[in-house]
């Protein structure tokens, strides 16, 4: 933690990698947990007290005392989808009101971004990106085409704003053969969606994440989806809408480089994909399947099944430096448990070539070159520090951090808050 920065919480890889769950750990030594970008898609599941809650487009932060939530700028907004969120954890116990702040430039998702989704994506056939169809991509396309709709719309000249939207939508959705729907009882609980966001405080957040750190104020950024779904740096075109690396916090919530101190790096023990898009190291034998089982492995919002394989540190090596990382954090390190062996991938062979640098397209003609290490065959669930990791584990994490030159100062072992040691 430093004091006159903020630090930056993110994904190393295809995202779904625990970051939640390090968040609401994390959260007592900050005062304000600030979301700087993505949308409903982000599914950060957390797991305490013997409940599970799963958030999509509040900040993680919102569990710990009377710390200051944010929605950032970057963030994409759907009214209903968060009406529905804030109102589960309300029901639960969690008074929102006074703690989250949204900010006034963040743009909003529409009933018809998610027929636009729909109809992109059917339009692209087997090419298709396998988004969630929350109407996220859409969004990002009219914010940065410059005809979007922001939290700050609804207090002006809104229904003709909206109309202006829709009606453009709608031309779109039109000239793509989409013609056969229905948005009346969408349409009716977005609306409601509206007047709910306007009882939460709308701020500018530039102005108010600045202020905080004037005040002395410490500051967490949270990222979604991970490093390798960035609109620029991932695997396009099977990415995410939005820029989830570190620069993202500064344009996601309006602060300068200078103001970044620590950034933390998530990743899992072995490696995760949900959706279509490459995969190098992805598993499609019964040790993919182990690894599924054994992880959970399925998507927080979707469902759907994740796409498992071993760790891939030439990915990893790529997202610590375009994320400047300081710290790793490794989750799920007790999905390794049984194995005799563990594999990491070191590089890859590209046209016959071997290369530890990430290259611009993994699409096909890359295989991964891999070190095989022992495991450790030790239930770890139950372990409480850092002395009693079998010498396996020990020497686990001695490679990671001299393939990544990078500390790794958490270990995960489950799901559950106390389930995380912090190594010394």
């Amino acid at each position: 933690m430093n004091k006159g920065k903020v630090d930056v919480l993110l994904g190393l890889q295809w995202g779904d990698e625990g970051k939640g769950k390090v968040v609401d750990v994390l959260t007592p030594h900050y005062d304000v947990v600030a979301r700087f970008q993505g949308g409903p898609n982000a599914g950060h599941t957390l797991e305490f007290e013997g409940q599970k809650y799963v958030l999509r487009s509040i900040p993680s932060g919102i569990f710990q005392g009377e710390k200051v939530n944010i929605i950032g700028n970057g963030v994409v907004l759907a009214p209903d989808l968060f009406m529905a969120e804030a109102k589960e954890l309300e029901k639960s116990g969690h008074a929102l009101h006074e703690r989250l702040h949204i900010s006034r430039k963040a743009h909003l998702i529409m009933p018809t971004h998610r027929l636009l989704d729909a109809a992109y994506e059917a339009q692209k056939g087997k090419s298709k990106v396998g988004t969630t169809g929350k109407g996220i991509g859409p969004a990002y396309t009219d914010k940065v085409s410059r005809t979007g709709l922001r939290v700050g719309d609804i207090f002006d000249r809104f229904d003709e704003k909206y109309a202006a939207h829709k009606a453009r939508h709608e031309a779109i959705l039109k000239s793509l053969g989409m013609t056969d729907y229905d948005l009346t009882e969408v349409e009716r609980t977005w609306m409601e969606g509206i007047e709910y966001i306007k009882q939460f405080t709308i701020v500018d957040s530039e102005h108010e994440v600045n202020r905080l750190l004037r005040e002395g104020k410490s500051v967490l950024c949270e990222g979604a989806q991970g490093t390798m779904l960035d609109i620029d740096f991932g695997s396009y075109p099977f990415v995410t809408s939005s820029n989830t690396i570190c620069a993202g916090a500064c344009t996601g919530l309006g602060i300068g480089p200078n103001k970044i101190g620590d950034v933390f790096g998530i990743m899992k023990a072995y490696c995760t994909r949900v959706g279509a898009g490459p995969f190098p190291t992805e598993l499609f034998d019964e040790t993919g399947k182990t690894l599924r089982d054994l992880g959970h492995e399925y998507g927080a919002v979707t469902g759907r099944e994740r796409r498992c394989g071993w760790i891939d540190l030439v990915a990893l090596r790529y997202a610590v430096m375009v994320n400047g990382v300081t710290k790793l954090i490794m989750m799920k390190s007790d999905v390794l448990d049984s194995f005799k062996t563990i594999k990491a991938c070191v590089a890859y062979r590209v046209n016959g070539q071997e290369t530890r640098d990430f290259p611009f397209s993994v699409e096909s003609g890359v295989e991964p070159v891999y070190k095989e290490l022992p495991g450790w065959q030790t239930d770890m669930t139950k372990m409480t520090s850092e002395e009693q990791f079998p010498q396996g584990f020990k020497d686990y994490i001695a490679f990671l951090e001299e393939q990544l030159e990078t500390p790794i100062c958490i270990v995960s072992f489950g799901p559950d808050r106390s389930q995380t040691i912090v190594r010394q």
